[in-house]
């Protein structure tokens, strides 16, 4: 690489770290071509960056950047996973490849300016995604809504019901 790509290299990594809150460290050391073939498809289809890099331009790149805190980390072979949105999604999907390629292992991460180990990145994982949160929490608006109109509704049906049974008593 000739110093203007380097430059060109570090800028484009720099502008990318600038623009995620969570990125996971990878080792992906002894992975075939068609795995990571296959494995940059699934990260790709999850919404999730998935960039090899150099070490010391990712550590160039990296200063000033949420990514900064993992500098020492950036050794051997090593790819960063960037989950712009989701973190909880991405650590879902990662943790399934770690598990279906043995050779892809988690270094470290970053979420939301806090740095992660492997148990947090495992808990992260087993935490209910964004989507599912917000399901849960319009099922339980919802049910609250769904209980006051039964009970209005019930009283008014019950009011309905007496006063026909009055009228047959009287028809009686």
């Amino acid at each position: 690489m000739t110093r203007q790509e380097k430059v060109s290299a570090v800028e484009a990594l720099a502008a990318e770290f600038q623009s995620t809150r969570h990125a996971f460290l990878v080792d992906f050391q002894g992975l075939t071509v068609q795995s990571d073939t296959a494995l940059r498809g699934e990260l790709r289809r999850a919404g999730v960056r998935y960039h090899v890099v150099k070490n010391t331009l990712a550590r160039r790149a990296a200063k000033g950047t949420v990514l900064e805190q993992l500098g020492d980390r950036f050794t051997g072979p090593t790819a960063v996973a960037l989950a712009p949105e989701d973190p909880v999604a991405a650590a879902k999907l990662l943790l399934k490849l770690f598990k279906d390629y043995q050779q892809f292992a988690f270094k470290a991460g970053v979420v939301d300016g806090n740095t992660i180990g492997e148990k947090d990145m495992e808990a992260l994982a087993t935490m209910p995604s964004r989507e599912e949160l917000l399901s849960r929490i319009m099922f339980l608006v919802n049910s609250g809504a769904q209980r006051i109109a039964s009970a209005t509704s019930g009283v008014a049906r019950n009011v309905a019901v007496v006063t026909a049974q009055v009228r047959d008593k009287k028809a009686e």
